[in-house]
C-alpha cells in the first residue's frame, strides 16, 4: 500500500502514519520528494484498508498497489482453470452451452424442453426450481419438486443440470439431489453467507454478476467462495444496470477480456437476461462468442407465449437449433467451437489445469 502524504504533512504526521503500519507487522519506506513525503507498506498490505490512514493528520489518500483478491486472480495462478461437469469442460477450447426454461413449471415442459435443448447440442439444462423474484406475487418456482423434474427431464437425455440456489438452508437439499452445478443468481452475488457455504462443497458453481457490481466485487465474490475450499467456479456476465430503458439490461461485454486478463476462472454469458427479449439473443450470444466467452446459459422454452416466467426471451425449438449453427461459425472464425451433444471431448488440453 502507498500512503500519499499532504503537501504540509510535519514529521509526526509522518511517524503516525508509520506506526500504524508497523502495528500491523508489515515493513515501512519512506521516499521524500519536492512536494510529496510517499509512504510504502511493504509486507502483506491486506491486513490494510485505505480507511485506517485516510483518517489520521497529514494524509491525503492511500490506494492498495496489489489487488484484493488473490485465490482467483491470474497474477497468482497463470493457466487458465478448466471446471469439469460430469467430463464436460468449461474454460477450454470449445464454447459450452446451457440451455433451459427460466422455470420448471410441469412434467410435459421439462421433457419437451430437455428433448430440445439436447437436441439442438446443448451440453447441460438450466431450469429454475426457486425463482427470485422482483413481486412477492410472481411465480417463485416449483421448489423441491420442480427441482426433482429439472433432474428427471434432463436424466433422459443424460444432461448434468444447472439450478439456482437463494437460500442456504436449503444447499443440504441441493446436495441430496446432485445438483450438478450450483448457480448463485445476481441478487445473491454478495449474499456472503450463502458464497461461504457454497465454498465448503465440492460442487460447481455458477456465479452470476450483481446487476450493478463492479469488476473488483463481482471478484472478491468469488473469492469468498475460493476461500472456503471450492475453486471449481464459473462467472456469469448477464448484463448490468444503467441508465438505459430500451433493453432490460445492458450486456457489459467488455467485461469478458477483462476477467480473461484479471482471473483465470472460466467466463460464460446469460444473453437472454441481458436483453430481455428473444430477438436479441443471437447477437448478443454472438458478441460473447467473439469476445471469448467459455460458455453461454439460454433460455429455451417449448412454447414460450405459455411461460410461466420471462417469455419475452425465451427462445422456441427451432430458434435455438438455427442459433447454435450460428454460433458454430462464429466460433470457428475465432478459433474455437461451439460443442455438441455428439462431438467428443478432449479430456484435458495441454497446459491446462482442471479443478476436478
Amino acid at each position: 500500500m502507498i500512503i500519499v502524504m499532504q503537501p504540509d504533512a510535519g514529521e509526526s504526521a509522518i511517524a503516525a502514519v508509520e506506526s500504524r503500519i508497523l502495528a500491523e507487522g508489515l515493513r515501512v519506506h519512506v521516499s521524500r520528494g519536492t512536494e510529496r513525503t510517499l509512504i510504502g507498506a511493504i509486507g502483506d498490505e491486506r491486513k490494510l484498508s485505505p480507511d485506517m490512514f485516510e483518517t489520521l493528520p497529514g494524509v491525503e489518500r492511500a490506494l492498495h498497489i496489489v489487488k484484493p483478491y488473490k485465490l482467483v486472480a491470474r497474477e497468482w495462478h497463470k493457466a487458465s482453470t478448466l471446471v469439469r461437469v460430469r467430463g464436460i469442460p468449461i474454460g477450454g477450447e470449445a464454447v459450452q452451452m446451457i440451455a433451459g426454461p427460466c422455470s420448471v413449471e410441469t412434467e410435459p415442459q421439462m421433457r419437451a424442453a430437455a428433448a430440445a435443448v439436447a437436441a439442438g447440442g446443448a451440453r447441460l439444462m438450466r431450469g429454475g426450481a426457486f425463482k427470485p423474484r422482483t413481486s412477492p406475487y410472481a411465480f417463485q418456482g416449483a421448489g423441491i419438486d420442480g427441482l426433482k423434474l429439472l433432474k428427471d427431464a434432463a436424466a433422459r437425455h443424460g444432461l448434468p443440470v444447472v439450478t439456482e440456489l437463494m437460500d442456504v438452508r436449503m444447499l443440504d437439499v441441493f446436495l441430496r439431489e446432485q445438483v450438478d452445478v450450483i448457480q448463485i443468481g445476481t441478487r445473491n452475488m454478495q449474499n456472503f453467507d450463502l458464497l461461504k457455504e457454497v465454498g465448503r462443497v465440492d460442487v460447481p458453481v455458477i456465479l452470476k454478476r450483481g446487476m450493478s457490481a463492479t469488476i473488483s466485487e463481482w471478484l472478491m465474490a468469488a473469492e469468498y467462495i475460493a476461500a472456503g475450499g471450492n475453486h471449481r467456479i464459473i462467472l456469469c456476465e448477464r448484463g448490468i444496470r444503467t441508465f438505459e430503458t430500451a433493453y432490460r439490461n445492458v450486456l457489459d461485454v467488455t467485461a469478458i477480456p477483462v476477467l480473461k486478463r484479471e482471473t483465470h476462472l472460466p467466463v460464460i454469458v446469460d444473453p437472454s437476461h441481458a436483453g430481455g427479449k428473444a430477438w436479441m439473443v443471437s447477437a448478443l450470444a454472438s458478441a460473447a462468442v467473439a469476445a471469448g466467452a467459455d460458455g453461454l446459459l439460454v433460455e429455451v422454452h417449448p412454447n414460450p407465449p405459455e411461460a410461466w416466467c420471462d417469455a419475452d426471451q425465451a427462445l422456441t425449438p427451432p430458434e435455438f437449433t438455427r442459433l447454435m449453427r450460428k454460433l458454430s461459425a462464429v466460433a470457428e472464425a475465432v478459433g474455437r467451437r461451439m460443442a455438441g451433444s455428439a462431438s467428443g471431448e478432449a479430456v484435458q488440453r495441454e497446459g491446462i489445469p482442471i479443478a476436478l
